[in-house]
């Protein structure tokens, strides 16, 4: 007999706003015998139908809610919502790179599908969707025809899933580098051993944004395989890509070469014994951008994190010629909108220089947010002029 999951009193609400996730200690009792994975109905406490959506006891989200209606479970299911998701993005995204599916946002909780022009890479992150990982990737070939699926399960919330973190090819060849174009610029991919799917397509329009800016000296910190550092060489003068991975460094100068750009250099260092190294030395840059990886990952981490982008970006700012430019950038949900604007005045008024903002953007529209889950909402970018 399949699950069926009540909720406490009140706990509906949420979920019936349009959030996904139905955590553990929203629940007042489970009837029915199933296996983790496996498709549970949810109601309310008064037994009125919720939703329908995967459950695993391992995990603090014990279901995510994916059916609100009369769908069945199964594969014109995912032909449907990944066929209604990538039709989306072609409506926005010129070129043959994108999020083809982004999870809670495509009513697809814990999928992730990336498109690398001809080839595809999978992120499952639940364990009822890592369960039906070949189907998934069956109804992929269906619809687009790839020459490569490759699966990447090696973020850490598999662990609070059960599942071991493990990836490789679900379907055809897929070759260590994958080259694509962004922006007018090649890139050369990697998927296999790159940062999330290989690249970070949710700065996609932010990097373009900043030639914007990009004049004189440039220095970009967590530069990772270079993405903000080709877009601003393209108009810089000079260019100091900075990370703490000489895998990524090498990278980034692979990327320079593919596009004939002399103009940029690396520095294996930590970023933020980098930004203290360059003020000791009075040096001083026309644009500095700073892109670091997420500084909390949980609410519990949040003080401390905001001790951490505050440093970083006073430090940032007191690197910033003046009249010149600052872009610094949080990807976590924790982080939010309002409380990375106030950790920024709080760095401004300690460097002080007198800071403008000048654009605020957030994540590319292949990575669209919910408004009811503020989890989906992570990407923040401040441009700002340094007086």
């Amino acid at each position: 007999m399949p699950y069926t999951v009540y909720l406490k009193k009140g706990e509906e609400k949420r979920i019936l706003g349009g959030h996904s996730w139905v955590y553990a200690n929203e629940v007042q009792k489970i009837e029915g015998k199933d296996k983790n994975g496996a498709l549970a109905e949810v109601r309310s406490h008064d037994g009125r139908f919720i939703g329908k959506g995967y459950i695993n006891h391992l995990s603090k989200i014990l279901v995510r809610i994916f059916i609100r209606g009369n769908e069945e479970d199964g594969k014109e299911l995912y032909l449907k919502r990944i066929a209604a998701a990538d039709g989306a993005r072609k409506k926005l995204i010129a070129d043959g790179c994108y999020r083809m599916a982004f999870a809670e946002a495509d009513d697809l909780p814990a999928l992730i599908v990336d498109r690398y022009g001809e080839y595809l890479v999978m992120e499952c992150l639940s364990l009822g969707v890592d369960m039906r990982k070949n189907m998934i990737a069956e109804c992929l070939c269906e619809l687009f025809s790839p020459k490569g699926i490759y699966m990447r399960g090696d973020a850490a919330v598999r662990k609070k899933e059960g599942l071991p973190l493990e990836s490789g090819v679900l379907f055809g060849d897929v070759p260590d580098k994958i080259f694509i174009g962004e922006n007018g610029i090649r890139m050369a991919v990697d998927v296999k051993r790159g940062q999330k799917t290989g690249y970070f397509l949710d700065q996609k329009e932010n990097r373009f944004a900043c030639r914007r800016y990009a004049q004189g000296d440039v220095l970009d910190c967590f530069c990772n395989s270079g993405g903000f550092s080709l877009n601003a060489a393209t108009r810089a003068e000079s260019v100091t890509a900075v990370d703490i991975s000489e895998f990524a460094l090498q990278n980034v100068r692979e990327n320079a070469a593919l596009n004939g750009f002399s103009n940029i250099k690396t520095l294996c260092a930590d970023a933020f014994e980098a930004l203290r190294g360059f003020r000791e030395e009075g040096r001083l840059f026309d644009f500095v951008i700073l892109d670091p990886p997420a500084f909390c990952k949980s609410a519990a981490e949040v003080k401390d994190a905001a001790r951490g982008y505050r440093d970083v970006n006073l430090n940032a700012m007191k690197l910033v010629k003046p009249g010149g430019y600052l872009l610094t950038c949080s990807c976590s949900h924790y982080m939010t909108l309002p409380l990375f604007e106030k950790t920024l005045a709080e760095a401004a008024r300690a460097s002080g220089r007198r800071v403008k903002c000048l654009e605020v953007k957030v994540q590319a529209p292949d990575h669209p947010a919910l408004i009811t889950a503020e989890e989906t909402s992570y990407l923040k970018a401040f441009y700002l002029q340094i007086d």
